[in-house]
């Protein structure tokens, strides 16, 4: 796990994100979960066709259109900044303006010790306890015509308190201002990518969490609990 970028995160206040996030409609299935990992179905925030700010549940681990459906062989999870102009997966969802968010209540990281074990923690947003990562999402169609709608989350070059974190990759997820979320899912690309900016270091708290998050099946509340001091 301490390879990946963001790459587990908790929503453990489903409903209050509702009201939070200005859902005009809401068709989410899930429960509190404390270790959501890819390939899950998650809870994601888009503007509709009709213009409704709406809230839906997608695969996270972004399926591109072109695929058929069928979850390609490389990760698709996160989508690195550098990469959604280009990248094939990104690059449609981008120019179509497919963006989306994904409210959590805090994520988890992983730090490379100098003996090579890896120490997972726990980030929240100071300033936003239900706050939400800037993402992409695709349509694409099964070959019996089923269609499946996925996500990613976008990633970016970490700030400096991440980076001592996150040291192996020195990456972070793209955590969007609250003000700056109705721009998000509306205004033009170029708007868009000004968003994509490091959340502010000092406006993150991190601590050491157990590691009973490696595994997947781990889901319950103390999971968030900080270790004790050595």
């Amino acid at each position: 796990m301490g390879d990946l970028m963001c790459g587990r995160y908790v929503l453990a206040q489903i409903e209050k994100a509702v009201r939070e996030f200005g859902l005009e409609r809401a068709s989410w299935a899930l429960a509190p979960s404390y270790n959501i990992a890819p390939s899950r179905s998650v809870p994601v925030v888009r503007l509709a066709a009709d213009g409704v700010r709406e809230g839906v549940m997608m695969r996270w681990g972004l399926i591109p259109f072109f695929a058929q459906g069928e979850p390609p062989k490389y990760s698709t999870f996160n989508a690195t900044v550098e990469r959604i102009e280009t990248g094939p997966a990104w690059r449609g969802p981008w120019r179509r303006g497919q963006r989306c968010i994904l409210p959590a209540t805090a994520f988890y990281e992983w730090h490379l010790n100098a003996d090579g074990s890896k120490q997972p923690f726990a980030i929240e947003v100071v300033d936003q306890p239900l706050f939400g990562f800037a993402g992409l999402w695709e349509r694409s169609v099964r070959a019996d015509g089923a269609a499946i709608e996925s996500c990613a989350i976008i990633t970016l070059p970490a700030n400096e308190r991440m980076a001592e974190i996150h040291n192996s990759k020195k990456r972070m997820p793209a955590i969007l201002r609250a003000a700056d979320r109705a721009s998000w899912l509306s205004s033009s690309a170029a708007q868009a990518q000004a968003l994509l900016v490091p959340y502010p270091g000092e406006l993150l708290h991190a601590y050491r969490v157990s590691h009973r998050i490696n595994s997947p099946r781990s889901d319950d509340a103390g999971l968030v609990q900080p270790l004790a001091a050595d």
